[in-house]
């Protein structure tokens, strides 16, 4: 009896057959091929990793004012002015005034005299045209600003490859003359379903992994409507996955000096935390403090990471 080995590879949704191996010639005993085995299933895809966070803008700190310069000599006193000289009085009170002479009798109007327009002189020469004044400089071009660019955000984990599917088992080359094809049989009753495998281990987030983030309106400690989505998100992840734990993190911007921000981010964390407690997730598995990249510190923000529980 001869074998020809046959290798199916499930690749996607179609399924590559390699060439058969030589069989060595032996003749009258060469059997019609053997059927081709079954494709193994195809193995489950994995799961997407999660986005990275957007990259942030970081100014450095602005430097302390000089000091103030010495304060210059003060000047000498000046000389006393001469005393003043003594003022006439004022005129006295003006007498008043007598009484208005009658008007005198109105002078009749002369003879108008008649018009003579005189004969129009000759046109002077036009004087010389003055120099042009001199063209003012130019002003110095005002200096550019540009802002410096934001460090990239990270990159999401890959997700795990899925299991790839078994090898179907190869057929067997039956040697003998290849009689008349039968009728065909019916068709036998399909064989119970194999016994599930079992699960695999749990998968170890060993530093806290960047998840989800919240964005808050400018002095406000309530949750925007669309955020909504990403609390039901984290649950039911957490809910899939119980070895995990969650972090909030609310840090500040360090170049922040107000202690009212403070109060601010603790109301924005309180808010965070709150809602996902009201969505299943366990008190017990949610941790606060600073668990992110401090680089990417930003205002207005509230990040949630996930890491395996200790």
């Amino acid at each position: 009896m001869l074998f020809a080995a046959v290798a199916m590879v499930a690749v996607g949704c179609s399924t590559v057959q390699s060439p058969p191996i030589a069989m060595e010639e032996r003749p009258g005993l060469v059997g019609p091929r053997g059927p081709v085995g079954p494709a193994g299933p195809a193995g489950t895809m994995g799961s997407t990793g999660a986005t990275g966070s957007a990259g942030s803008v970081m100014v450095g700190a602005r430097g302390p004012d000089g000091p103030a310069g010495p304060m210059g000599a003060q000047g000498p006193t000046g000389a006393t002015g001469a005393s003043g000289a003594l003022v006439t009085g004022g005129a006295g009170v003006v007498g008043p005034s007598g009484p208005a002479g009658s008007q005198g009798a109105v002078g009749a109007t002369g003879a108008q005299g008649s018009s003579l327009t005189g004969a129009v002189g000759p046109a002077g020469s036009a004087g010389p045209a003055g120099p042009q004044g001199l063209v003012g400089a130019t002003g110095a071009q005002g200096p550019a600003l540009v802002g410096p660019s934001g460090p990239a955000g990270r990159s999401g984990e890959a997700g795990v490859q899925g299991v790839t599917g078994q090898t179907g088992a190869q057929g067997n080359v039956m040697a003998g003359a290849v009689g008349p094809a039968g009728r065909s049989g019916p068709a036998g009753a399909q064989g119970p379903v194999g016994a599930t495998g079992a699960q695999g281990a749990v998968g170890v987030v060993d530093r806290w992994t960047s998840f989800r983030e919240f964005m808050f309106d400018y002095n406000r400690s309530d949750m925007q409507a669309a955020d909504a989505s990403k609390i039901t998100e984290i649950a039911a992840y957490m809910n899939q996955n119980p070895s995990l734990q969650v972090g909030i993190d609310g840090s500040m911007d360090p170049r922040g000096s107000d202690p009212r921000d403070q109060s601010l981010s603790d109301r924005r964390i309180g808010a965070v935390r709150d809602a996902l407690i009201q969505a299943g997730v366990p008190s017990y598995k949610i941790q606060t403090g600073a668990f992110g990249d401090t680089r990417l510190t930003r205002d207005r923000r509230v990040e949630v990471l996930v890491s395996t529980s200790k």
